[in-house]
């Protein structure tokens, strides 16, 4: 990408879009260009092609989507599975309609099959079943990058597809019920600390692994993809370390100073077994994780302090 090209970063307030802004800025990318949900609703069609017709971006980087944890998969299907493909074909279809020269579309390693074999190749898609608890959203994002990979085989289209694993970091959602594992174990224990709590109850058994990047190493992984990567095939886009829900919730207590008894609920689901990434492909690219993931928790519990609002969401 030249430093000068016009760029549309679809998503820009959300926690993958806004860090994606950070490192635009930080590599001297200018010509930036957003929207708000208010000044454009991607599932509108009409909307979506208006805006590009109008502003003609060279580079796309498609980072908006509905989401949310495992609450909020199972119990709005319909939902995540309409809203998140409406918005990405509209996107995608408009883009290259007006003649972008690269986008990038951004998806989830929930994409993969339940019990892919471990570490997950990007080779695995679409091999087996998905897992229940968000399969809807995971049938979206699927469709996304299938249709990118597709507008290349038709019409030579440079659309790329990046599949991260778990995801934490600022600007993260922190709702009690709709948000993702670090944000909700960062919350509840910062306010069992605050409310003196004798102990934490947190689902399922602990036993499930699980794989985290900090999402300004994401960031500075798609950037590099832009510049340095095309292919049908989906990149995937995590440390290849995992450890278990336990030792999560373990570390994320000793980061925010909780002191008193996990207890768990075995009564609630565990979501897939174990979930890591194979990124020997990004490896092979030439780009690798920086921020382990105590650092980045740190980081991520003083951006909640810091932005106490970003708690009611």
């Amino acid at each position: 990408m030249e430093k000068e090209a016009k760029i549309y970063v679809a998503g820009h307030r959300g926690m993958v879009g806004s860090a994606i802004m950070r490192e635009l800025a930080r590599q001297g990318y200018a010509n930036i260009v957003t929207r708000t949900h208010a000044e454009l609703d991607l599932c509108r069609q009409d909307e979506v092609e208006r805006f590009f017709a109008e502003e003609k971006p060279e580079y796309v980087f498609l980072a908006a989507a509905k989401v949310g944890g495992i609450v909020a998969n199972a119990s709005a299907l319909a939902d995540f599975m309409y809203d998140n493909m409406i918005l990405e074909m509209n996107v995608i279809h408009s883009a290259w309609k007006n003649g972008c020269r690269k986008l990038q579309f951004l998806g989830s390693s929930c994409i993969y099959p339940r019990m892919a074999p471990q570490p997950m190749k990007e080779s695995c898609l679409l091999t087996s079943e998905l897992e229940k608890t968000n399969e809807a959203y995971a049938l979206a994002k699927i469709s996304g990058l299938k249709y990118c990979e597709f507008l290349n085989r038709q019409y030579g289209t440079d659309f790329i597809s990046v599949m991260p694993t778990n995801l934490y970091g600022p600007n993260d959602n922190y709702h009690p019920t709709h948000s993702h594992v670090v944000p909700a174990l960062i919350r509840r224990f910062h306010e069992a600390k605050i409310e003196g709590a004798p102990s934490v109850v947190c689902w399922g058994d602990g036993s499930p692994l699980r794989e985290f990047l900090y999402v300004d190493d994401l960031a500075n992984l798609c950037v590099f993809l832009m510049n340095n990567y095309s292919g049908n095939e989906t990149v995937n886009a995590g440390t290849g370390k995992e450890l278990s829900i336990k030792q999560l919730t373990e570390l994320v207590a000793k980061v925010v100073g909780y002191e008193g008894e996990i207890k768990w609920d075995t009564s609630k689901p565990n979501g897939t077994p174990r979930k890591l990434l194979d990124v020997s492909k990004s490896r092979e690219l030439g780009w690798c994780y920086k921020t382990e993931l105590e650092e980045g928790l740190r980081l991520s519990y003083a951006d909640f302090l810091s932005n106490p609002m970003r708690a009611e969401r």
